[in-house]
Parts: C-alpha cells; structure tokens; sequence
C-alpha cells in the first residue's frame, strides 16, 4: 500500500528541480519545527523550575527569533536541523542533571506531538477526499527534526545526555571549544558530503525508523481513505 503522504521521507528539496509549492511547504514546517522544538525546551525548563532567564526569552512564538543560522541552512541540506540555543540555567533545578536532560529533550518530543497532531489533520483531510502536502510536509520535517535531535552531538538537544553520562569530559576547555565552534559545521559537512556521494550512513539508519514511524501516525488515514 502506498504512503498516504504527498511528500516523501526523508523530504529533501533538489536544486534546481523542486517546485515553488514544495520550497514554499518545506519552509512553513521548518518554520513550525524550530518554534515548537524551542518552546518545548523552554516549556519544560519552566516547568521544571528554571524560572530565571523565563518570559520573552523563551516564549515568544516568533519562529523567525528561534532560528539558527547553519541550524536552517542543515534543514535544506539534510532535510532536518536546529533552533537557536534555549538558555536554560540548570543550576534552577533541584536535579540538575536529570532535568537538563528532560529540558533538553523536550525539543524533540514536542516535535514528535506536532508530527501527531499534522496526521490526525490529514487524516481528518483524507476523509473529504483531500491530500494536502503542507501537513504532510509538517509530519515528514517534524519527525525528521525529532530523530536526529536526539543525535549526541552539540548543538542538537541529544547533546545533553551526553554532557550528563561524561560530565567531567563536558566541562573540558576542548569539548566546549568543539562544541561552541565545531560541532554545527561538523553536521553541516557530513551531510552534505554524505548528499553529494549518495551515501549517507547515518540516514541509512535513522531514515527506515523515521518511515516506520511516519507509517504508523499515518494508519489512520489508511483506514478512512
């Protein structure tokens, strides 16, 4: 049975080849992606007692303040990528540690609600006859964003459970160094050496779990289509 998704996972936009209505799509869920993986993350540092850094720093819902320059250049290369830095003072939290990590991987759940959320529409859609590629681009980009988020390498929110397993190699002046500096442009080079040879080790894993995962938010719209 084929998807009834109208984009296909992983979503990559081909230059030149991809069509104003899928750069014009691709980009409104980017837009949503970033937003709701950095409220997410400030949401549940707020909830769990950061309150320091608190109000407009976090909660704006402007997704143009929460965009990251090479975080959104990765989504047009690799088809997922990063909002800006959330600050979140961890030394808030009565478990510090935990906490941080629960914060952190908020970002990627928040994105994974937001996939659910675009499938129950088109589901909804689908039962009227109607195949819409704006939310099926808010399924594939959202869940894209969510996997590799959990990737442990700075600046994507997985990096914290890292930062909690080896806390001592995390405070290292080389480690911060790499990961302030080194670590976007290291994901931006993989990936775009791994498009352009064709082969992208990474997504050879991470891709077959992300349309499991869209299949499954998808069953619904199966059944009423």
């Amino acid at each position: 049975m084929s998807s009834p998704l109208a984009v296909p996972v992983p979503f990559l936009l081909h230059y030149p080849g991809s069509s104003v209505d899928d750069i014009a799509v691709f980009c409104v869920a980017v837009l949503v992606a970033v937003t709701v993986s950095a409220e997410s993350q400030g949401f549940a540092a707020t909830f769990l007692g950061d309150r320091k850094t608190g109000g407009g720093k976090r909660f704006h819902f402007n997704c143009f303040l929460h965009l990251d320059p090479i975080g959104t250049l990765c989504f047009f290369i690799a088809g997922f990528g990063w909002a800006r830095g959330v600050e979140i003072d961890a030394s808030q939290f009565k478990h510090p540690r935990v906490y941080l990590v629960l914060s952190r991987l908020a970002g990627p759940m928040g994105n994974f609600m937001a996939a659910s959320m675009a499938a129950s529409v088109l589901a909804l859609l689908g039962s009227l006859g109607y195949e819409d590629k704006t939310f099926s681009s808010l399924v594939v980009v959202n869940l894209m964003t969510a996997v590799y988020g959990c990737i442990c390498i700075y600046p994507l929110p997985g990096w914290s459970v890292l930062s909690v397993l080896l806390p001592g190699f995390s405070r290292g002046e080389t480690l911060a160094r790499y990961g302030r500096i080194g670590g976007p442009f290291l994901l931006i080079a993989w990936f775009f050496l791994a498009r352009m040879s064709g082969k992208d080790m990474v997504g050879a894993v991470l891709n077959p779990l992300i349309q499991s995962l869209a299949g499954f938010l998808a069953a619904p719209m199966n059944l009423l289509s």
